[in-house]
């Protein structure tokens, strides 16, 4: 079971962990006995935003814990799960009582949070601390994991030796493309965690901390006070300074499966099999780990999730609950990271790219602000654009990147300069309809960079470069090594040759950009001109398999996939570079029923992808067998029988909604590769597609949307009404300024004389 004598696993991290539990337990019932004094037993006990109650507690045991009265069931649970500390003669010849302890004191640390909400205890978001995510947050980065761009997350606990030390270890992470959740505090002098006690339980303030002695601190301290931009934009996120806010962390974890894996709550096994078999995950315990650490990790193990230490702390290396060791400790911090990577079994992309600064997936959410800023290229202020082509093979020197114009050093402090960027690639199996495909790519590659800032595509982009990339070395002619390194390492299948061409004159940006103007009409009129009926074979996408084991998403011409993201010349692109991807070319086969959407050739490819659990499914039909959704998806449009159309809301919206259910709960409600008649999820574009559940009327539809939606939307809505025969559509359709009940929505389409109101009855 371990390196360490059975002696050393009992007393430390068995005993650890019931102690901590226990002191958990009395946390617990103290601050649930004061919310109960200061409100009503049935006032609701949430996290903001969230369709999952208390998460954790939910998935595992299938109680929906919604007021403080449901809370003291599970504290009665929580205490008899509890064991008695180990006494010093007995061997513990496995870890049984010690995953009970751990299971116990994260149910006992999601209430202790939920009920900081309701001001009971220090407040959940507080300056640096960040508090639950909500489900916005977890679709929006779950994305991510199901794509591969982030691999896991490590639950960072305690602190480094120094604020240097922490940023180095962030960075490592950050270039491993690792989200990096924090929370609980170590206390660096072993005089003043004598002082303190063995706990660092929320709300222990302990003794007072005599003079000359150093505070206890936190990783995201550390990183805050060593000038690293912290939040969920650059996958560092400061959940709370107490240990128990790691429950957002497996609440993260558990919302995924959820979400994404379909499961329902109460399947207790097949949740914990999920977190451990797909959300990639591992604690890093840093410094004197303490009581309540032991619990929460000892709690984490239950889901697969394994400790990774720098302490001298017992270890379990033979696996059994985790897919290889359980505990690893006294681990130097110049290998920590690497051995965590190899415990959780994570498999980590690395792209070497030739910069002088850090490089990886965490960094493109990096903020440049202003007095951060040495040069600023294109934007409001200069033309920009970016292009590439397919060129002869003879025309295109591999790796060559040209300069035309002034460089970064040559500009003055925070100036700004235009910039055009011209790719050209060449390659046997290269096609034109992937041009713009590779070319969309250049917005990622570019802002993994550490201090480059990139917005935008075509000829609306806006770069921002850092003082300290500049200082670094960072120049104009590592946006085209940049380029070359990510062109050769995710499309090498199809790219052969790169040279790129960087002009920073204003006669030459405007020229590329007159030029780029061109090339742009003839691909928008190419892929325009492609219909549903115009080609014999969709795409499929299983990319999200990953995370919703039995959905599919097929990608036509017409409907792009759930995401947004992919398009069906996207599909073509990706079976091209990778023929046994997600993505594959999938016979329509004979039509079963073309109004709907429906081909057995479809059905055939989705009945076996999804391993039997879906037979069939229609693409335009939002009320019979509609298409699946895993959890990427953008947006959910939904039935309101009463006003005989549907409603689309986004990922974005906070609030309620007719259907009487938030995004979250929709999303719920849809997700996870099951269908739900009545609603689909498809990406925000899809309204404006001639399939949009055509099966019903198409857009003519469409009664209520969120005011933000409707404008960005608006061009695309319109343009798709005129085709319909309804110009004036768009201004008839209700937002929550002007309706939210569905009965308000009714009086609004009455007055507004909605088309939906004359259409045949959808039931």
């Amino acid at each position: 079971m371990t390196a360490d004598s059975g002696g050393g696993v009992r007393e430390v991290i068995a005993g650890g962990a019931a102690r901590g539990a226990r002191a958990f337990l009395d946390l617990a019932r103290e601050r649930l006995g004061t919310a109960l004094e200061q409100h009503e037993a049935s006032t609701p006990l949430e996290f903001p935003n969230t369709a999952y109650f208390l998460p954790v507690i939910y998935a595992v045991t299938g109680r929906a814990v919604q007021t403080l009265e449901d809370a003291v069931w599970i504290l009665d649970e929580a205490e008899r799960m509890i064991p008695s500390p180990p006494a010093d003669a007995l061997w513990l010849p496995y870890l049984g009582d010690t995953l009970d302890a751990g299971m116990a004191a994260i149910w006992l640390m999601e209430v202790v949070e939920a009920l900081r909400y309701l001001g009971v205890g220090p407040a959940p978001v507080d300056g640096l601390w960040l508090g639950a995510a909500d489900d916005v947050i977890m679709r929006a980065r779950g994305v991510e994991f199901v794509d591969g761009s982030a691999p896991g997350f490590a639950a960072v606990t305690g602190a480094a030796p120094s604020p240097e030390a922490a940023a180095a270890l962030a960075r490592e992470m950050q270039e491993k493309s690792l989200y990096v959740f924090m929370a609980g505090e170590t206390v660096l002098d072993p005089g003043l965690a004598a002082q303190r006690g063995a706990s660092s339980l929320p709300g222990g303030a302990g003794a007072a901390v005599p003079p000359g002695y150093p505070a206890a601190t936190t990783f995201a301290e550390q990183l805050q006070a060593a000038g690293v931009q912290l939040g969920w934009e650059t996958r560092l996120v400061p959940f709370g300074r107490d240990v128990s806010s790691h429950i957002y962390s497996l609440g993260f974890a558990v919302r995924v499966a959820m979400a994404f894996g379909g499961l329902t709550p109460g399947q207790a096994a097949r949740v914990l099999d999920y977190t451990r078999d797909r959300v990639f995950a591992f604690i890093m315990a840093l410094g004197r780990v303490q009581d309540a650490q032991f619990a929460a990790a000892a709690g984490a193990l239950n889901f697969g999730f394994p400790t990774i230490s720098d302490s001298d702390i017992p270890s379990i290396l033979p696996g059994g609950i985790c897919t290889y060791e359980q505990v690893v400790s006294r681990v130097p911090h110049c290998s920590i990271v690497s051995r965590a990577i190899e415990t959780r079994g994570l498999k980590i992309r690395v792209t070497e790219v030739p910069v002088p600064v850090a490089y990886g997936a965490a960094f493109a959410g990096e903020r440049i602000r202003r007095e951060d800023l040495r040069v600023e290229m294109a934007g409001p202020q200069a033309p920009g654009v970016e292009l590439l082509l397919s060129a002869p093979s003879q025309s295109v020197v591999d790796g060559r990147v040209t300069v035309v114009g002034p460089e970064v050093d040559s500009v003055p402090q925070g100036g700004t300069i235009p910039l055009g960027v011209l790719v050209e690639v060449s390659g046997r199996k290269m096609q034109k309809d992937f041009e713009p495909i590779l070319e969309r790519q250049l917005h990622h590659f570019l802002n993994e960079a550490e201090g480059l800032l990139h917005v935008g595509q075509r000829d609306i982009v806006w770069l921002r470069l850092s003082g300290r990339a500049a200082a670094a070395g960072f120049r104009l002619e590592h946006l085209g090594r940049i380029v070359h390194a990510r062109l050769h390492a995710d499309f090498g299948e199809i790219v052969e040759k790169a040279q790129v061409t960087v002009f920073s004159l204003s006669e030459d940006v405007e020229r590329l950009v007159e030029r780029a103007r061109a090339v742009y009409r003839e691909r928008d009129e190419r892929i325009g001109a492609l219909t549903d009926e115009s080609v014999d074979v969709f795409y499929s996408c299983t990319l999200c398999q990953s995370f919703a084991p039995d959905h599919v998403c097929i990608i036509t011409p017409e409907r792009s996939g759930l995401c947004g993201a992919y398009n069906w010349l996207d599909g073509k692109a990706a079976f091209q570079i990778d023929p046994t991807g997600p993505n594959r070319p999938v016979g329509k086969g004979a039509a079963v029923d073309p109004n709907r959407g429906q081909y057995d050739g479809i059905n055939s490819f989705v009945r076996d992808a999804s391993h039997g659990a879906i037979q069939r499914i229609n693409l335009y039909s939002i009320l019979e067998d509609p298409m699946t959704a895993c959890g990427c998806f953008e947006a959910v449009s939904g039935v309101l029988p009463m006003c005989n159309g549907v409603m689309t809301v986004d990922r974005d919206h906070p609030g309620m909604t007719p259907s009487g259910m938030k995004f979250s709960t929709l999303a719920g409600l849809v997700g996870g590769g099951v269908q739900t008649p009545g609603f689909i999820g498809h990406s925000r574009l899809y309204v404006g597609s001639k399939k949009f559940i055509s099966a019903e009327g198409g857009v003519a539809r469409l009664v209520w949307m969120p005011r933000r939606l409707k404008e960005e939307l608006r061009s695309v809505i319109e343009q798709a009404a005129q085709d319909a025969g309804y110009p004036d559509l768009c201004d008839r359709i209700a937002t929550e300024e002007d309706a939210v009940e569905e009965e308000e929505v009714m009086a609004f389409l009455m007055e507004a004389g909605h088309p939906a109101l004359t259409m045949d009855a959808l039931f």
